[in-house]
């Protein structure tokens, strides 16, 4: 099987519901075992552009806000879904995620 390791940053208050639906998409599945989710306090910094419809800030001043880095490993195949749940699921209209192949 191949993986994929996905990484998002979503505020603290809404990681609990992304967690939710990106373990219902299938992220976090290995071996006998789902849900499988690491995540770590932080803060993000971001600026809002003109143009763009921030969930949190005002236009053109710098914003910070208490996130969760969430980490987890997704089998290559429902990869599309998984992001498909995280855009769906991400209070920000822009989330911050990446993702890269992984052996285990």
């Amino acid at each position: 099987m191949e993986y994929c390791k996905l990484e998002v940053y979503v505020p603290a208050t809404h990681a609990g519901a992304l967690k939710e639906a990106l373990a219902a998409a299938g992220a976090g599945r290995l071996g006998n075992y789902d849900s499988c989710i690491w995540e770590c306090a932080g803060t993000g910094q971001f600026r809002p552009l003109a143009g763009s419809r921030p969930f949190l800030g005002t236009e053109g001043a710098v914003e910070t806000v208490a996130e969760t880095k969430l980490e987890m490993i997704v089998e290559r195949p429902l990869l599309d879904a998984v992001l498909k749940a995280l855009r769906a699921a991400h209070p920000y209209e822009t989330p911050a995620f990446q993702y890269w192949p992984v052996q285990l």
